[in-house]
């Protein structure tokens, strides 16, 4: 009686196993119909995506990614579409609520690699500098060598590379010198209170016309701004026409030398920071005068 019994159950059970897999059949086709054509879609819009991207950033980790995640998003809604035609919407409740928590505790986790992730992807899409640029974040400048989505890259000046993660760089102003291709170099110098102003203008002018590689569409200005304790200062602003800082520090050192050599031929003095005590002797008088009486 015992093994007449099981085998009833057993054959019970099976019976209303096939009569449910009978009924479920119509679900399970549109399932499976559902499930090809998804996959398909997905990765027809997966194409389209990343060409249209591509409108918008030429680097191709950024659309491949975006392309991605587009592609992920449509495979996602189709299976959970699956789901729901087979009635495991428990299921699908269930899958909901474990991606909601393992994603939030992701994020606590993670959340400076994802700031600068993030960053990162804006800074794609902006694109305030690209490799090659010379530009000066923070305390650095120097050469952008690589730009990924979690760090950029600089080659300073110096000679070594610095590696900012996206979220400082994104977050920080940026001084980018290969925009404008051009910069401009301002040079103090100081002149003694005795010399003829519009006479060393004249010079000094003369002196830096045609140094090689300065602008020939920005004039050279110069202008007198400070009374200092030994010399009367001014300004000469030079427009180098290249970004490079080999470029820029040679305008400059030929500047001065040039300067140099044309305040030495017209006798006009850069004064040593001295201290000069007045008995009597005339305001304006010219240092060399002033040195020769007082021999």
């Amino acid at each position: 009686m015992d093994f007449e019994h099981a085998y009833n159950l057993i054959t019970e059970k099976i019976i209303f196993w096939v009569e449910g897999f009978i009924r479920l059949l119509p679900n399970l086709l549109i399932a499976a119909i559902v499930l090809v054509l998804g996959i398909f879609l997905a990765s027809r819009i997966k194409k389209l995506a990343k060409k249209l991207i591509k409108r918008f950033t030429k680097r191709e980790i950024i659309s491949s990614l975006f392309a991605s995640i587009i592609n992920v998003f449509v495979i996602g809604v189709t299976l959970f579409t699956v789901l729901s035609i087979l009635k495991l919407d428990k299921a699908v409740t269930s899958i909901l609520a474990g991606a909601g928590i393992i994603g939030l505790a992701l994020a606590f986790a993670f959340q400076d690699i994802a700031a600068n992730f993030i960053s990162g992807i804006f800074i794609s899409f902006r694109r305030p500098l690209s490799v090659g640029h010379i530009v000066k974040i923070k305390d650095y400048m120097g050469v952008v060598v690589e730009i990924n989505l979690r760090d950029t890259v600089l080659r300073t000046v110096e000679g070594q590379m610095v590696i900012i993660p996206n979220k400082e760089v994104f977050q920080n102003p940026i001084v980018n010198y290969s925009l404008f291709g051009k910069r401009r170099f301002d040079l103090v110098v100081g002149v003694s209170y005795g010399e003829d102003l519009e006479k060393v203008r004249t010079v000094t002018l003369e002196a830096v016309k045609g140094i090689e590689n300065l602008s020939t569409t920005d004039e050279v200005t110069m202008f007198y701004n400070k009374f200092d304790d030994s010399s009367i200062n001014f300004v000469i602003r030079m427009w180098v026409n290249s970004p490079i800082q080999q470029v820029y520090i040679k305008v400059g050192s030929d500047a001065i030398m040039r300067i140099k050599k044309a305040y030495d031929e017209n006798n006009i003095m850069i004064p040593f920071p001295i201290r000069t005590l007045d008995f009597g002797i005339k305001g304006g008088v010219p240092m060399n005068d002033v040195l020769s009486v007082n021999k």
